[in-house]
């Protein structure tokens, strides 16, 4: 059951990594860099993620990211709210009730 849950663990990390790097990309690094570029923000994503934040929470927390990174990009702020969608959808429980 551990190994279980530590693959399912694994997959909501990755899960997560994947829609940061190809969806959200502040630094437009998607194909040319390394995949690991926001593994920094992983934990911080999942951390909100488990409080099962509104669409606007996850919208601004990643907006807030973003600042935080390369400053104010208005561009990409439409596109926040399609990104949290992406992790909203994200099966995060790490129990029996996958």
């Amino acid at each position: 059951m551990n190994e279980q849950r530590e693959l399912h663990g694994r997959a909501i990390l990755a899960a997560i990594r994947k829609v940061l790097y190809r969806e959200w990309d502040p630094l437009d690094v998607c194909d040319v860099g390394p995949e690991d570029t926001y593994d920094n923000q992983i934990g911080r994503v999942y951390r909100l993620l488990v409080t099962a934040p509104t669409r606007e929470e996850i919208a601004q927390e990643l907006k807030k990211i973003q600042l935080e990174l390369i400053g104010p990009d208005f561009s990409k702020e439409k596109k926040l709210y399609s990104i949290a969608d992406m992790l909203m959808a994200i099966n995060i429980k790490l129990n029996d009730e996958t």
